[in-house]
């Protein structure tokens, strides 16, 4: 006789147990491994009716997924376009963050040409019709119901037929055909499997706000994220008004697209020009700062590292970095340690962006390193100076992609020279056997009249040149 298997398996990431456990030995999640019974051997799937007959790819009709307009241009940017009939967009971020106004902002504007249904399972009606009041967004075509239930939300759709469904938010949608409470694992898979199935048999794009931990990923399991098209990540401090919308998946168009926002008491609107908002606007240059170019899909954002050196009297000092990988600025110390002789040791050493923004790009890492160096020496770094560069653990500087862009983007806000790794632009020689700098004018570069580039081979040359 075969046998049976029995056991348990992460609804995570599939690694399986012998016996029940509480947390996962592969992801680290909590209450994920559930229990399995299967017959042994592989079962072979009868055939069954198709929903359309397979045709040659030239013959398929591209114009049904082509993107239409929200209205709101910086979440169109992000999108790509605008929404596509039959997507699924997921929509994470903390809660306060400002979600559901932007999209009861986006619906309102989508309800003067199609229709809109907007469930809510978090709030009662009354209190999203008081939101939407108070942000204009009243329109006949937007139709809002407050439902816990996955039966009772595919009614609704039934009923009014919308071209765009919004569920705010998934975790408290609950289904009668899976065990446990809403929002647990099993429950947001099943209800996130039909919302899905639903959008893309009826071509109706779908919009789901989601709940993120507190180490700021997607709650859920993981399959959440790969069953949707899109996954959008809303992100800001709490204490401003700027927010950002970070494009983290999009089959539809380019990811790490990023979309600004204000946020006030009348409700959200796009920042078109971001250029200028993470940098700080001082008269006199301050020891410890310094500006690079960051590049947020298509999108050059000048922004500003800051970073405060120490010195206590701790076994152990402080390593703390804000809006920064903590990672790659762990790496850049360690470098400027060791190739460049600064002390440190002795010292806590603090990093942080201007503006909330977030910096992952490598470029950021020769403007964290010179301005931990201003902080040390007490001493500013020049004027109008732009910083961009990878660095290596050898201490060498790596090229980035797009100098000519950023440098143009610099240059736009006034900026009057920049910093670059050898061989990031065309213009310019180097002596030959000389490693040290060659300042290059902005003549038959894309750069404002007497926009001043230097190369630098290494983090030794670009310290030389800055002080």
């Amino acid at each position: 006789m075969a046998k049976k298997a029995g056991g348990y398996r992460c609804a995570e990431c599939g690694w399986q147990t012998a016996k029940w456990v509480g947390r996962c030995g592969e992801c680290q999640a909590w209450g994920t491994v559930e229990e399995e019974t299967a017959a042994a051997g592989a079962r072979v799937a009868s055939a069954a009716a198709v929903s359309a007959p397979a045709v040659p790819i030239g013959q398929v009709k591209a114009e049904v997924a082509h993107a239409r307009g929200t209205g709101v241009p910086e979440l169109d940017r992000v999108l790509g376009g605008g929404l596509v009939p039959g997507a699924v967009v997921l929509l994470a971020g903390e809660p306060g963050i400002g979600k559901s106004t932007l999209l009861l902002e986006a619906a309102a504007k989508i309800a003067r040409q199609q229709t809109v249904l907007y469930i809510t399972g978090e709030e009662s009606a009354a209190q999203v019709r008081i939101r939407a009041d108070r942000i204009g967004a009243i329109q006949d075509r937007l139709y809002l119901a407050a439902e816990t239930d996955l039966g009772a939300l595919v009614s609704h759709v039934e009923k009014v037929q919308p071209d765009l469904l919004i569920v705010d938010s998934v975790q408290t949608i609950g289904s009668t055909q899976a065990t446990g409470v809403p929002g647990g694992v099993t429950q947001v898979r099943e209800v996130a499997g039909n919302l899905v199935r639903l959008a893309k048999e009826r071509g109706m794009a779908t919009v789901l706000v989601g709940h993120v931990t507190k180490e700021g990923s997607i709650a859920g399991p993981r399959t959440l994220e790969h069953l949707v098209d899109v996954v959008l990540h809303f992100e800001g401090d709490r204490h401003s008004r700027l927010r950002l919308v970070r494009a983290i998946k999009n089959r539809y168009g380019p990811v790490d697209e990023v979309g600004c926002f204000d946020l006030h008491e009348n409700g959200i609107e796009g920042i078109a020009d971001a250029s200028g908002l993470f940098v700080s606007h001082r008269t006199d240059p301050v020891p410890g700062t310094c500006v690079t170019v960051t590049l947020e899909g298509t999108r050059p954002l000048p922004a500003e590292v800051q970073a405060l050196v120490a010195r206590t009297e701790a076994q152990q000092p402080r390593r703390s970095s804000s809006g920064l990988d903590t990672y790659r600025v762990t790496m850049v110390l360690a470098v400027l340690e060791r190739r460049l002789n600064a002390k440190l040791g002795g010292c806590d050493v603090f990093t942080a962006t201007v503006g909330g923004i977030k910096l992952s790009d490598p470029a950021v890492d020769l403007s964290v390193m010179l301005a931990v160096a201003s902080a040390a020496g007490d001493k500013a770094l020049p004027s109008g100076l732009v910083v961009l560069g990878e660095v290596g653990l050898a201490g060498e500087l790596r090229p980035v992609r797009d100098v000519r862009r950023r440098l143009s983007e610099a240059a736009r806000l006034g900026f009057t020279r920049a910093l670059v790794p050898a061989g990031s632009l065309d213009t310019g020689k180097k002596r030959n056997g000389d490693h040290s700098l060659v300042p290059m004018a902005g003549r038959g570069a894309p750069f404002a009249p007497g926009f001043d580039v230097v190369e630098a081979e290494n983090v030794w040359d670009a310290l030389t040149h800055v002080t």
